[in-house]
């Protein structure tokens, strides 16, 4: 289930954090949904990893919900890093009041890194967020096994990504140009539960839906799309589009135009979490067996 992407392409796309705030719209939308599902988990987070911070615009909230805990921000693009140095005011003042008052290390730290291999030793984070960052990574089966890695035990995973119905007007489009993928092939949330499963994470919960974003021109459409990410394949097309080729893309797209006149989009957004669970071997694989005290 791993897509031909081009991870050099990823970080030349995310190079300049300028070119994608246009979707930023997309992102903290996300985000605020994924607050009130992890608003209903009880946990008191130590460290907590941003995997996929890009900018840092997760960073601050995530700092405002666990005050106490060393918050750390890591992304591939060292360019979207460099926009999250400099926190804002109101985080900067936090960081340092919380240095003061707590032996323990809080604030916020920023990594360049890869999630396949996480520069973390194991058992060292209580929370793993991540959103829509996940769909970039040719392997996320490996990435789920670092992020179990380094989770502790009861330690919790949330993230967002794009599902397979994500750009599905603009992949139907394209289709009337070439064969040539031009969108990811985003992975389907029940197979993200199985690879869950098989990294070790217990009883994963995914839930989907749909999102529909319409526009007035298919310029405006491209620019998000554009904006969003693009196209990091390795087997995208690498030669220049014909005029009339391109006619027909866009006259596809216009002739999906609602009711409305808009031109819609689809996002289809995949949610979900899971725990580390307890181990039942020893790191030698002998089994684990639990006794529970008999009450007197």
């Amino acid at each position: 289930m791993s897509a031909p992407i081009d991870g050099q392409r990823v970080r030349a796309l995310f190079a300049e954090p300028d070119r994608v705030a246009a979707a930023d719209f997309l992102r903290r939308e996300i985000a605020e949904r994924m607050h009130e599902r992890l608003s209903i988990v009880k946990i008191v987070p130590q460290r907590v990893l941003d995997a996929g911070c890009g900018g840092g615009a997760d960073l601050a909230t995530l700092q405002k919900s666990y005050p106490a805990a060393q918050i750390v921000g890591l992304d591939a693009s060292a360019g979207m890093l460099a926009g999250a140095k400099a926190p804002a005011p109101a985080l900067r003042s936090l960081n340092q009041m919380l240095s003061r008052l707590m032996p323990a290390k809080a604030g916020v730290d920023l990594v360049c890194g890869d999630f396949g291999t996480l520069p973390f030793g194991p058992n060292s984070l209580d929370l793993v967020w991540s959103n829509l960052a996940l769909h970039w990574h040719p392997q996320p089966d490996r990435v789920f096994a670092e992020w179990r890695r380094t989770l502790r035990v009861d330690g919790l995973l949330m993230f967002s990504n794009f599902g397979p119905d994500t750009f599905k007007e603009l992949r139907a489009a394209f289709a009337a140009l070439d064969e040539t993928p031009h969108t990811l092939p985003f992975v389907d949330m029940h197979d993200f539960g199985d690879q869950l499963v098989e990294a070790g994470f217990s009883t994963p919960v995914m839930d989907a839906e749909r999102i529909t974003v319409t526009y007035g021109t298919v310029e405006a459409l491209l620019a998000d799309v554009r904006a969003i990410g693009g196209n990091p394949l390795a087997t995208r097309r690498r030669g220049l589009i014909g005029r009339a080729a391109w006619a027909r893309m866009v006259d596809a797209l216009e002739a999906g135009r609602g009711a409305d006149g808009k031109i819609p989009l689809t996002f289809e957004v995949i949610y979900g979490h899971a725990f580390r669970p307890v181990p039942k071997t020893t790191a030698a694989g002998e089994s684990i067996v639990r006794f529970q005290p008999r009450k007197p």
